[in-house]
């Protein structure tokens, strides 16, 4: 329906597909949200000419987008060519011109990465690929597409859930850039900031890649509690993967891993990721070494409580609901239970303490957590298997 409207439109001529929809097509992904730019005519224009195919809403009237809710129920973003030039901060912070006569190329050079700058042409069925994007989508490279990628630093972010949703690794001239405006943080509106974690939370099949380039482009700084744990020490009896970081990172990938995270529902997978995330940032204040047992040992004696405050702090920091906070901060502060024998009482007393979380989050998150550790394999303990048989018991 798509392309025969764009195909048998007069003024609809030159229509592109463009950004995540001919990435995710390259890439296999299903497509679910249409993107398309028309060269050659204004904005007035195009709503008048999208309007004869259903609702027209003006949603983006300032950076010249039109919702199209077509006749079939289907619902398509299109838009105009744009220049914007940088007067202010924030992502807000632009004078945007419109220009129908704007070429492809330059048009395409104003996206964020060269992964999102291709275009599709709707009746030649020709993609091009002016900046690159389909050699660095192949070779899993994350690239700036050009000198205009530091106007907007909310950028970045999308670089952190870009890399862990489809597994790249940033090019040394886009970490300098990043890095280059790591001040600019404090310019993002909170409820952008979520949305990019959120993505990154439910979209990642490699989360650990995200959290590897806010580490690497300096953005790690801007968040105290991840920052805190990059090289705080682990005993390497229990933690021969390295220190708090190195774990988190292996600890996040095995949260994706486990078998049912494909079926959990986005609230699930949201909480059980931040709560995996964030199970250790106790740690940073709560490491000492001790001799014990006739050796040296390093140990992190309540660093659960700790690491709820903690993960509170983070959570609202990014901008999450209270509700999310509410159910991220039990399962950080209880994700060592499983070192005591789970009796009747304990595994009742554990549940009240856990609401409105449950004790298979719970579960979920310890086994994760104890995945976490290569070269020791993953798999589910046997005291979470304890745990989780006596919650059933008990129902």
């Amino acid at each position: 329906k798509l392309l025969a409207m764009l195909r048998n439109t007069p003024g609809l001529e030159r229509s592109y597909l463009v950004g995540g929809c001919v990435r995710d097509w390259l890439l296999g992904v299903p497509v679910h949200d249409f993107d398309i730019e028309v060269y050659g005519v204004d904005y007035p224009d195009l709503v008048r000419l999208l309007s004869r195919y259903g609702r027209a809403d003006w949603v983006g009237k300032s950076f010249g987008v039109v919702k199209l809710t077509h006749a079939s129920g289907a619902v398509w973003d299109f838009s105009v060519p744009r220049r914007d030039s940088k007067r202010g901060p924030g992502h807000k912070g632009f004078d945007v011109e419109f220009d129908p006569e704007l070429s492809p190329l330059e048009a395409s050079a104003r996206r964020d990465f060269t992964i999102n700058s291709m275009l599709w042409d709707s009746r030649s069925g020709e993609l091009m690929d002016p900046h690159g994007g389909r050699s660095d989508l192949e070779a899993r490279i994350l690239r700036h597409t050009s000198a205009a990628f530091p106007e907007d630093p909310l950028r970045v972010l999308r670089g952190m859930q870009f890399a862990g949703r489809f597994g790249l690794k940033a090019a040394t001239e886009t970490l300098e850039l990043c890095r280059s405006i790591r001040s600019s943080y404090s310019e993002l509106a909170v409820e952008r900031v979520r949305e990019e974690w959120l993505k990154w939370a439910l979209r990642s099949v490699q989360p650990s890649l995200g959290l590897a380039f806010m580490k690497d482009s300096g953005w790690l700084d801007v968040l105290p509690e991840l920052a805190a744990i990059v090289g705080v020490a682990q005993d390497p009896e229990w933690h021969p993967e390295g220190d708090v970081w190195t774990h988190t990172l292996h600890a996040v990938d095995a949260l994706v891993a486990l078998p049912d995270w494909a079926g959990m529902s986005a609230d699930e997978r949201l909480v059980l990721m931040m709560s995996v995330l964030l199970h250790d940032v106790g740690k940073a204040t709560c490491t000492r070494t001790e001799f014990k047992g006739g050796r040296d040992r390093i140990t992190s004696p309540g660093h659960e409580v700790a690491g709820a405050e903690g993960a509170a702090r983070f959570l609202r920091q990014v901008g999450f609901q209270e509700s999310t906070v509410q159910r991220v901060v039990p399962l950080v502060a209880n994700h060592m239970v499983h070192a005591e024998a789970p009796s009747a009482r304990m595994v009742r007393r554990l549940a009240v303490r856990l609401v409105p979380s449950s004790i298979e989050e719970l579960c979920a998150v310890m086994t994760a957590d104890a995945s976490g550790r290569p070269p020791r394999p993953p798999g589910v303990p046997v005291s979470v298997q304890k745990l989780r048989a006596a919650a059933a018991d008990l129902q």
